[in-house]
């Protein structure tokens, strides 16, 4: 799933965003000896946080039926978690950096879920939207900050952008064939005595009891 999502996004950025330029498109972390060895123009995407999305989750069961109508399997509904990217550009020159994020900004702004074109493989296989966010201000747990502090870099200007991805469990509850006979009841001898073995008699519906009958009374 995470691989179709990159796929989508590195689509998204050149088809959209650069329009033909030669810029490189990279998902490495911008570590300070990566962004040492940038010799080309470049646009990072760095996945750095994935979580689950909880106001998303579903309770209960979707129903998988057969031509006739018969349901075979269950299944728990989809998971959603959010994938988070570090937007950045990487140039000589800060004018062209600044040029290139608001070619970005711009390009994400259009969508508020991924195109149906880009949404492939498994990342398709729950049929549902992939929404798509861009400069949201980040949880209370996580500031940006503390990402390039983890990184080992300077601060930069940057787009967060975040994926909420459907996911398949991949749990499926298989369902007992319907019944096709009545209700019977197995009698059979618990002695052990040999040559019985036992019988199978239908059970006829039960008879409400009749009230007794009331005594008069002077």
């Amino acid at each position: 799933m995470i691989a179709q999502v990159d796929d989508a996004l590195r689509t998204l950025v050149r088809t959209q965003a650069l329009e033909g330029a030669e810029v490189e498109v990279l998902f490495d972390a911008p570590t300070k000896d990566w962004a040492a060895r940038r010799n080309a123009p470049t646009v990072n995407l760095y996945l750095y946080d994935i979580r689950e999305d909880l106001r998303r989750r579903e309770r209960g069961l979707s129903e998988e039926r057969d031509d006739d109508g018969t349901v075979r399997r269950r299944r728990p509904a989809p998971r959603h978690f959010k994938l988070s990217y570090l937007v950045t550009a990487w140039t000589h020159r800060p004018e062209d950096e600044h040029l290139l994020l608001d070619q970005l900004l711009r390009c994400f702004l259009r969508y508020e879920a991924l195109p149906q074109n880009l949404v492939t493989g498994r990342l398709a296989e729950p049929g549902m939207p992939v929404p798509i966010t861009v400069g949201l201000p980040p949880p209370e747990d996580r500031a940006f900050a503390d990402v390039w502090s983890a990184l080992g870099g300077e601060l930069k200007p940057s787009l967060d952008i975040v994926v909420i991805a459907p996911v398949e469990t991949g749990i499926v509850y298989e369902v007992a064939p319907p019944a096709s006979a009545g209700t019977v009841v197995d009698m059979a001898d618990r002695t052990g005595r040999a040559g019985d073995t036992g019988r199978r008699v239908h059970r006829p519906p039960a008879e409400e009891p009749r009230p007794a009958p009331r005594r008069r009374t002077r």
